[in-house]
């Protein structure tokens, strides 16, 4: 069976998650950032979930070269993640041309030690991926977030296809939906948001503001439930 992971940055996507049934939990918050961190609180939650749950390290948005400063607070993350009792954390570092950024990346693995560790898609930056998922190897990172440098994961696939075989998991994400699994079936693991625009607030005060972005989304648990069952059409071959 293939392994669905869902990516959510509230509480309400938490449980939309777990009731169309995703196998696990990507946390998150700010998704229409591409996801940062998550809140100290939101972590206690996902804590109770009766999923494996991974949290995003990522401190803010835009690119992935990271200040000294910005290091120290990803460890701070880290060590917050692991306290509230989550299985693992998402990490990502890169060098201005793109290239994984070893050196960040081994001191991150180190202050996860004993955690699940997942690359995001900073891998889509890379010039040379193969390299790259080599690298994550020696690394000891066992799974790749990627959208294999394209739009969407069907996009990629020749990319991604190129990546797999080198003893680290490659997990395709980016659009996936029901109607482009097909072209996924052959990976044992996929990552969506399955999400759908969130409403328009009642008071337009609240996004005349700013207090919630234009491109809102929530997490739908009848698109996680279909992601599911279009899975299981498609066994991984």
């Amino acid at each position: 069976m293939t392994l669905l992971e869902i990516c959510v940055d509230d509480a309400a996507g938490l449980s939309a998650a777990e009731t169309g049934g995703a196998d696990r939990i990507e946390l998150c918050s700010a998704l229409a950032l591409g996801g940062l961190t998550p809140s100290v609180g939101l972590m206690t939650l996902a804590a109770r979930s009766p999923l494996p749950v991974m949290a995003m390290i990522r401190p803010r948005a835009g690119n992935f070269v990271w200040s000294p400063a910005e290091r120290a607070v990803m460890k701070e993350e880290i060590a917050a993640a692991r306290a509230a009792g989550l299985a693992g954390v998402v990490i990502g570092a890169s060098h201005p041309d793109g290239t994984l950024a070893a050196g960040t990346l081994a001191d991150l693995v180190q202050h996860a030690r004993g955690m699940d560790i997942t690359l995001h898609r900073a891998i889509d930056l890379c010039p040379d991926p193969v390299a790259a998922v080599q690298l994550c190897a020696r690394l000891g990172i066992r799974r790749i977030l990627s959208s294999g440098g394209a739009p969407t994961a069907a996009e990629g696939v020749t990319r991604l296809r190129a990546m797999t075989g080198h003893g680290v998991t490659i997990m395709p994400g980016g659009g996936v939906s029901p109607r482009t699994l097909p072209l996924l079936a052959e990976f044992t693991e996929v990552h969506a948001s399955a999400s759908l625009p969130a409403p328009a607030p009642a008071d337009p005060r609240i996004t005349a503001f700013g207090f919630q972005p234009p491109n809102a989304r929530v997490t739908d648990a009848a698109s996680v439930a279909a992601l599911r069952a279009a899975l299981d059409q498609h066994p991984p071959g």
